[in-house]
């Protein structure tokens, strides 16, 4: 049976999967943003967002990987946790990226609106674009089902957590309980031994006082009916 420990290091893994999906979606959408400004904001705000709770569950394992007891694991759990970093420094540049494109992008089609008005061509590029956007949602949202059925895993490890948490003091006091009668029989058999003894001493009493008294009976009858003797 997989520790409690071993249980919370795999949640962790799963909840910086579920983050790290989540940001690649994010970071699609801004690729493909088609403006204005104001969606690019609320998509960066979310990012950050995503990306704070990714560092702190990447931090978490960090700090599971001080605690393990053998080297072995914890050289494994520290191994897993860098490479989690790289892969959110390589999204954060890929963030970057993205910002720049669509802002290049937004800011030429405002351009071309500028200087075209309602110029077919513009309308297809900005029909084309939104076409783009929905086909980026459709991604984002297969990886948003993706991480809604990482976080139901997350929860029935969770559940897991909770069931090894009772077995295990179940199992303790279990343990107390045979503690208690194993001393309450050693008890016991000192006592019966104790009596054993000392029922072998009163009956080895009651013998010589029995012998005392027959030996005293025999040395009157001895005097009175054979005072020759």
């Amino acid at each position: 049976m997989a520790s409690s420990q071993d249980v919370h290091v795999r949640i962790c893994g799963q909840e910086i999967i579920k983050y790290d999906l989540e940001i690649k979606a994010l970071i699609q959408d801004i690729r493909e943003c088609p403006g204005p400004q104001s969606v690019l904001m609320d998509f960066n705000s979310i990012v950050k967002e995503r990306f704070n709770q990714l560092r702190l569950r990447i931090q978490n394992m960090e700090q599971m990987a001080k605690e393990q007891d053998k080297e072995t694991d914890k050289q494994a759990i520290l191994s897993e946790t860098e490479s989690h970093r790289r892969q959110m420094l390589s999204n954060q540049t890929a963030w970057r990226k993205a910002n720049l494109a669509c802002k290049l992008s937004i800011d030429n089609l405002e351009k071309d609106e500028l200087l075209y008005g309602g110029d077919s061509t513009v309308r297809q590029r900005k029909a084309t674009k939104e076409s783009l956007v929905q086909t980026s949602s459709d991604i984002t949202e297969s990886l948003m089902s993706i991480s809604r059925m990482m976080a139901q895993s997350v929860s029935q490890s969770e559940e897991t957590i909770g069931t090894l948490a009772t077995s295990s003091r179940t199992v303790l006091e279990t343990d107390e309980e045979f503690k208690a009668m194993t001393g309450t029989i050693h008890l016991g058999r000192k006592l019966i031994s104790k009596y054993n003894r000392r029922e072998l001493t009163d009956k080895l009493l009651i013998f010589l006082a029995v012998a005392l008294f027959l030996a005293t009976v025999l040395y009157i009858l001895k005097k009175r009916l054979f005072p020759f003797i």
